[in-house]
């Protein structure tokens, strides 16, 4: 995990998971360096992991007011709990919801919890934060904001991408990965982040992307992608297209096996090295179904789950 900054009053705390046949995935969180500062998200809860040290490097823990967390999924909660041991100031923001999911897994000291639902805002002192739902998410206690002091919209989940490299997808600018690249890995991630969205009309789905049009951020700071300065329109016309992309399906048993049979030592590389189980590239739509697999019924999609959440 390294720490860089994005703007003169934030620092993106930038971490990325390898998903096997997908690419290479950010895992981002942000220090937000208001009156009263804001850590967005907490990053992974793998062991090799130090959630805290790397926040310590850019601010001292106990200095920290507020945690806004995006939603209570396992990337954004790894150093959660530390970082409440660390801050005994800190308030962790989130909905009744997200702290009732929370609390399935250890409990949340009520006095450490502010609820916050979208459309209500949040003063830290010298900027006030307006929090929204963002178009797509995967989490129903997803809560987004936006600042507009720096005219930057934090997205959680939305606006992510499924880059080629580590080093991409921890990279300081979104700007560097191709715009073609770029559009069909935010399809393929919409299709695995959000499937709901293509049980949508393209006219049902519109509305939600008109938020963040109106918000017309210059910076967008997703959690699973690098900081997009000036992309916001380009991006939002990306997901306009997301009701209408192909449903991704995941590999199955097979495919599983045949790529672990790739790992045993002395095991060349197979016809498919290099491509995601069922031979489908990165960003190029779905895996191909199998042979014995049948399509969906007309007008209903398929319904594999995803690999990763």
């Amino acid at each position: 995990m390294t720490a860089h900054k994005a703007g003169r009053d934030i620092t993106v705390l930038s971490d990325s998971l390898p998903v096997p046949g997908i690419g290479f995935l950010a895992v981002n969180a942000f220090v937000l360096h208001a009156r009263e500062p804001v850590v967005v998200d907490t990053g992974l809860g793998l062991p090799d992991r130090d959630f805290l040290s790397t926040l310590g490097s850019v601010l001292d823990p106990g200095d920290v007011r507020w945690i806004w967390l995006t939603h209570p999924d396992r990337d954004h909660t790894g150093g959660l709990f530390a970082l409440l041991a660390a801050a005994p100031k800190a308030r962790i923001v989130t909905t009744y919801l997200g702290a009732g999911i929370m609390s399935t897994e250890r409990p949340l000291p009520t006095d450490r919890v502010f609820l916050l639902n979208p459309g209500q805002s949040l003063d830290v002192g010298d900027r006030t934060l307006h929090a929204f739902r963002p178009p797509l998410y995967d989490n129903p206690a997803t809560v987004g904001f936006y600042d507009g002091r720096s005219r930057t919209c934090f997205s959680s989940d939305c606006f992510g991408a499924p880059l080629p490299s580590a080093e991409l997808a921890e990279g300081e600018d979104a700007r560097a990965v191709g715009a073609e690249e770029l559009r069909a890995a935010q399809l393929l991630w919409a299709a695995i982040d959000s499937p709901w969205v293509q049980m949508l009309e393209d006219r049902q789905f519109g509305p939600a992307l008109t938020p963040v049009r109106e918000m017309d951020p210059d910076l967008v700071l997703s959690v699973h992608l690098p900081p997009a300065a000036g992309l916001t329109g380009r991006m939002l016309d990306t997901l306009s297209l997301a009701p209408g992309a192909d449903p991704f399906v995941g590999p199955d048993q097979a495919a599983l096996e045949r790529m672990l049979a790739g790992f045993e030592p002395g095991a060349g590389p197979g016809p498919d090295a290099g491509a995601p189980p069922g031979g489908a590239a990165l960003g190029a739509g779905p895996a191909p179904r199998p042979a014995s697999e049948e399509p969906p019924a007309p007008g209903r999609r398929a319904t594999t789950p995803p690999v990763v959440a």
